[in-house]
């Protein structure tokens, strides 16, 4: 009986991450209508995992549900971008000053090795644009995790999703790169000098400038 009662859950579960990744591919575009019919067709399921999926979706920010209307893909307005950048910076920079005070030194060893595959990355000529964004979202998460705190962890991941909408305006400005890598030099500076309140102030610059890449 449990794994009948299962099976539903996973897949849904399933669905949700499949249009999760088609959205932040903008196979799925920002303000677009859902066809549902069409989709569950295309999956070979029937249109109850998929409502279920939706649902999931439009709780993380990622689908607007309007009345008699269906499921669109969110478009992101300038307020909502502020909200969700001034909300990770508050976050965030919080964790960095907990990794600063507290972080074994394997652990900065980590962010260290994350932060030299980044600067790979980004060498001029070889720059990856989707790699150095998968790259940097790894940073940030294993800051996080290692400041440990599943509640901030929780809100981190959601904030993020709705970011990611956007990325795609952030990283295609000019320079903005170079710039994200000199300000990931300064938070690690900061962790590894054990200063809490600069590696706090220099992860709030960093999303201040992100903030202004993405508007």
């Amino acid at each position: 009986m449990s794994a009948l009662t299962l099976t539903p859950r996973a897949l849904y579960e399933e669905v949700a991450e499949l249009l999760r990744q088609r959205i932040f591919n903008r196979e799925l575009q920002p303000g677009s209508w859902i066809d549902e019919l069409k989709l569950a067709e295309e999956y070979g399921i029937s249109r109850t995992p998929l409502r279920e999926a939706l649902k999931v979706l439009a709780a993380e920010g990622l689908v607007t549900m309007k009345v008699r209307r269906g499921a669109y893909v969110t478009e992101v307005s300038e307020k909502d971008l502020a909200d969700v950048y001034h909300l990770l910076s508050l976050l965030e920079s919080d964790a960095a000053g907990v990794v600063a005070e507290r972080a074994s030194a394997a652990e900065l060893a980590e962010l260290e090795a994350l932060h030299a595959q980044l600067e790979a990355a980004a060498r001029p000529g070889h720059v990856d644009r989707e790699h150095f964004f998968a790259l940097n979202e790894r940073f940030h998460m294993r800051l996080l995790a290692i400041a440990d705190n599943r509640w901030r962890d929780q809100m981190v991941a959601d904030l993020r999703k709705v970011m990611k909408l956007n990325r795609h305006n952030s990283l295609l400005k000019s320079g903005r790169i170079g710039e994200s890598l000199k300000e990931h030099r300064d938070v690690m500076a900061a962790l590894k000098a054990r200063d809490a309140a600069a590696a706090m102030a220099r992860m709030q610059a960093h999303f201040r400038s992100g903030l202004e890449a993405a508007g």
